[in-house]
């Protein structure tokens, strides 16, 4: 589903709008982990322009009617950048694309992630849909869904593999910002997992190390070969300083 816009004058631009509903996050989550999948894709997709990932900012589908602010939203098809301020919320006159998708992340207090939004995505025409709800002991805590005839399929297998996307999304133990625990991260066509900037950071120290630790060892070695050849050197010596002192030259024939 494609939204057409006609913007007119008189509507109003994001500057005119607030970027949020101004409604607190009852828990850390809800901006740690589409921080993250926003972190990773801004070094996966470094070399495109062609998307923006929102955190916690609102969503404006008429000018009327307050924003829809999920946890997170990634759209495909819009300039990642507008221009040294950014943008302040996604308005859809403006922008001429829905998002493709949102993710909720769920706490304690429940916001209607698995009813009223889901059906509010759906007429939105957003193509997935994500669920993570940490709490969850026996169902499902990840749930991602495809908008197919205008109403949403649960998919599955994890990673859950986003074929418009060409992503996989799914949940593994990690650190992020020096916490622990179980995080969504984007996984590419074979089920590798796409690296945080803290773990490519870290990798690459470790290749550092390794090229610093083998150059110390190449030269080791240099030094050593060297010793062993001024040992032998010093060895032939004193052979020609005892056959000398025997009356013999080591040089002439026999």
């Amino acid at each position: 589903m494609h939204l057409q816009y006609h913007p007119k004058p008189d509507l109003p631009s994001a500057q005119d709008l607030p970027d949020s509903d101004e409604t607190p996050v009852d828990n850390q989550l809800q901006h740690l982990i589409p921080g993250l999948l926003e972190a990773v894709l801004a070094l996966i997709w470094s070399e495109r322009m062609d998307w923006f990932f929102g955190v916690d900012m609102g969503i404006y589908t008429d000018p009327n009617e307050p924003a829809i602010v999920p946890d997170g939203f990634l759209s495909i098809g819009v300039p990642r950048i507008i221009d040294e301020g950014l943008r302040l919320s996604y308005v859809l006159w403006v922008e001429q694309k829905n998002p493709t998708l949102v993710l909720e992340v769920v706490s304690k207090t429940r916001r209607g992630e698995y009813s009223e939004k889901k059906e509010q995505y759906a007429q939105l025409g957003v193509l997935y849909y994500v669920i993570y709800n940490p709490l969850r002991k026996h169902k499902q805590k990840l749930e991602v869904h495809q908008l197919k005839g205008g109403e949403y399929q649960l998919l599955s297998g994890e990673p859950v593999w986003l074929s418009e996307l060409n992503l996989g999304i799914g949940r593994e133990h990690g650190t992020y910002q020096g916490i622990t625990r179980e995080w969504l991260y984007w996984y590419d066509e074979n089920t590798n997992r796409y690296l945080t900037p803290e773990e490519r950071a870290e990798r690459a120290e470790l290749e550092r190390d390794r090229e610093r630790q083998e150059k110390e060892n190449q030269q080791e070695r240099a030094n050593r070969a060297e010793a062993v050849v001024e040992e032998k050197e010093q060895t032939i010596q004193q052979l020609r300083e005892r056959l000398a002192q025997l009356g013999l030259d080591s040089d002439s024939p026999t």
